[in-house]
């Protein structure tokens, strides 16, 4: 709305002429821009796309400048020329400055992105300061301001000294942003070539022998996907290693002192020296992930990124996999119901390993009143209804329990997807928000509230400070390098440090004791971002509302009474026949009448009459509670690793049994011309080259004696 009525103010302004007018809605103008920008509004790739970006927009307005000093008769004094002179070196500045800062950031970026990595062997220098290339261009056309205030001045006060200062400042504002950035651009202050860096990963590679990888590819709000395995990989059998493929992922990974890769480039991926991996895990199916299948002395396992009955936990594209490891029998079963191709005996179950910090349910509410978790998924690609109860159900799943006859504490935690394609459940998402920001207001004026909020104040206020404490605290140790140091500088001072990962989880967990300290066990919570986890959430909670999604799944680790929202009006039957998680849980309608039923299962263990159902699909889902799931994933690693050995060395035997017939000298000698002897001596040096095997920890496949002819 600013921007809308700003520039045409501008204009109008300019034409009128009237120089208040024209200042008022000129500094609406900065403003609106400026706050686009700060907010990342969609506004602003729009607005470039139809040839109105920020640079546009700043020349359009200093043309209104021009405009109005022409309107108001200055189109013969000297200002008027200053001006005209002042925007058009001004302008031309931009050029320099913009190549400027382009060929920084390139000749600044390595080919590849690092984490706990050593690369000591290059020199990687100090980014330059953040000041300078956060935004540029942004800080570059701002810095006409002075020569527009300076002759909105002048204009109206008939004093062009004024106007003379403000240009003069623009320009030699803009000269020294220009000369600033050139030192930047030497040789020592760039990050070495592609291929020295390369090599220095290579010879990291080779000294730290990495033997599972987990590969991981996907958008900027699939960063979750990784993160729930950054634990498990920690503690796997072996020399682990994380290999990502977009840059924008790797600020949104969680702490880890596992060694990270980001390589962005296929190419380079390719020809990494990844000869001593032998499992590599893909929690995620995308496209990328076949820069990485390609390389067959490897075996390849698809362990997703949740467990559920959604289309996409039976995905045909899982038969690109040697292994599909599922939490339970349940994943087993789904795949053969499927019926999409995957092997039985190619399935693997390993548990959760993520699902150990989950704690079990006591029988009881952990609070005077019960709480609970709504976490419904996301509305996905489709327009399929039962997709997530949040459009057809959510509003009144929260309006049931806000009016249940006893009291029950509500933490709503949306899926992070929530909103990104459809309007409709991002408008549901806000008015669900503000259903219980009002529902908590209402509650904390009620004498019952207000006397727990009274008494509980000290603690809250402790718990807080102490919340603060700890988050400087968490922010001085995830800062591994100076204030807005790039990626190039970040991979070299990103090194793993044990004790300061012992201390980050040590204040990981006090945080989170002192999250749930710093409000009252009555209130409302909406919960978003990364923290707390959603497993935080679980048991803080004493009965959850969700979807057909692996939210459920993990929950049913708990033990705790649950709802499952038929958004699809399949009925109770159907709903349960389709959906191996709900076979536990009370089942909602879009209307969530049946919630009572699971207010009285938390509140009264004796109406819970689904507790030993719960038991009996804990253990289908995720598996038995022993071995531990963590030992079944090492054992299933220990066992592929050994099948890829297997495999390895009956490869390297059959390419070593070869048979590779020399030229026939007696053919060369009678008849062959010499360029025909050396095709045919060539293809048996080729031959011999190809049974050494390929870069990148390629091997070629042997179907058994080969002869050159």
């Amino acid at each position: 709305m600013l921007m809308g009525l700003g520039y045409p103010c501008v204009m109008v302004a300019a034409l009128l002429p009237n120089i208040w007018f024209f200042a008022a809605a000129g500094a609406l103008t900065y403003v609106a821009d400026w706050y686009l920008h700060q907010r990342g509004s969609y506004l602003v790739n729009r607005l470039g796309k139809v040839r109105a970006g920020l640079p546009i927009r700043f020349l359009l307005r200093q043309l209104m400048v021009i405009l109005l000093l022409a309107r108001l008769d200055l189109a013969e004094e000297p200002l008027f020329y200053t001006a005209v002179a002042c925007f058009l070196i001004f302008y031309g500045l931009q050029a320099p400055h913009g190549a400027l800062t382009t060929l920084i950031r390139m000749r600044r970026t390595m080919p590849v992105v690092t984490r706990n990595v050593d690369l000591h062997a290059v020199r990687i220098p100090d980014a330059p300061p953040n000041v300078l290339l956060h935004r540029p261009a942004e800080k570059m056309l701002h810095l006409d301001i002075p020569a527009v205030v300076g002759i909105l001045i002048a204009a109206e006060t008939g004093k062009d000294v004024i106007g003379y200062v403000g240009a003069a400042i623009t320009l030699v504002l803009a000269v020294l942003y220009n000369a600033v950035l050139v030192p930047y651009l030497r040789r020592g202050r760039l990050v070495p070539p592609a291929p020295a860096v390369l090599k220095a990963v290579d010879t990291w590679l080779r000294e730290y022998q990495p033997t599972v990888v987990l590969y991981f590819s996907g958008s900027n709000e699939s960063a979750y996907q990784g993160n729930m395995w950054l634990d498990t990989m920690a503690r796997v059998e072996g020399r682990p290693l994380i290999i990502m493929r977009e840059r924008g992922l790797v600020p949104q990974l969680a702490e880890t002192g596992v060694p990270v890769i980001c390589v962005p480039a296929g190419t380079h991926l390719m020809n990494l020296d990844l000869s001593t991996v032998r499992v590599c895990l893909y929690p995620a199916n995308v496209g990328k992930n076949i820069h990485m299948l390609r390389v067959p002395t490897m075996k390849h396992v698809f362990i997703g990124h949740g467990d559920s009955d959604k289309l996409a936990s039976v995905n045909p594209y899982s038969k690109v996999y040697d292994e599909v490891w599922t939490a339970g029998r349940a994943g087993r079963d789904r795949y053969a119901l499927a019926d999409v191709g995957i092997r039985d005996e190619d399935i693997v179950e390993v548990g959760r390993p993520q699902l150990a910090p989950i704690e079990s349910w006591t029988g009881t509410t952990k609070n005077a009143v019960p709480t609970v978790l709504y976490a419904p998924t996301w509305e996905g690609w489709d327009d399929n209804p039962g997709n997530t109860s949040l459009l057809l159900a959510g509003e009144n799943i929260v309006r049931r329990l806000l009016a249940a006859d006893r009291p029950v504490r509500i933490i709503y935690k949306p899926h992070p997807f929530t909103g990104i394609r459809s309007a409709k459940a991002k408008a549901v998402n806000a008015r669900i928000k503000a259903m219980l920001d009002q529902a908590a207001a209402e509650r904390a004026a009620e004498p019952r509230w207000a006397k727990e909020a009274a008494s509980a104040a000290a603690g809250q206020s402790a718990a807080k400070a102490e919340l603060a404490r700890i988050e400087a605290r968490l922010t001085a140790l995830s800062a591994p390098g100076r204030s807005g140091g790039d990626d190039a500088e970040e991979s070299r001072v990103s090194l793993a440090d044990p004790a300061q990962e012992a201390e980050t989880a040590a204040l990981r967990a006090e945080w989170d004791d002192a999250y749930w300290r710093s409000f009252g066990w009555w209130e409302h919570r909406t919960v978003s971002g990364a923290q707390p986890k959603l497993y935080d959430c679980f048991n803080e909670s004493d009965a959850m509302v969700s979807d057909i999604s692996s939210v459920v799944s993990d929950f049913i680790a708990s033990g705790k009474p649950y709802a499952v929202t038929d958004s699809a009006r399949l009925g109770a039957e159907e709903f349960k026949r389709q959906n191996t998680a709900v076979r536990a849980a009370v089942i909602l309608s879009n209307s969530a009448e049946e919630i009572g039923e699971l207010l009285e299962a938390v509140t009264d263990p004796a109406a819970d009459a689904l507790a030993d159902a719960r038991r009996e699909l804990k253990s289908y889902l995720l598996g038995p509670d022993e071995p531990t799931s963590m030992e079944q994933f090492n054992a299933a690693v220990v066992a592929l690793a050994a099948k890829a050995e297997a495999r390895n060395a009956g490869v390297a035997q059959r390419v070593s049994e070869q048979v590779v017939a020399q030229p026939d000298r007696e053919a060369v000698s009678s008849g062959a011309g010499t360029g025909e002897a050396e095709i045919l001596a060539e293809a048996a040096t080729t031959a011999d080259a190809d049974a050494v095997g390929a870069p990148g920890g390629d091997a070629p496949i042997a179907a058994g004696p080969t002869t050159v002819r």
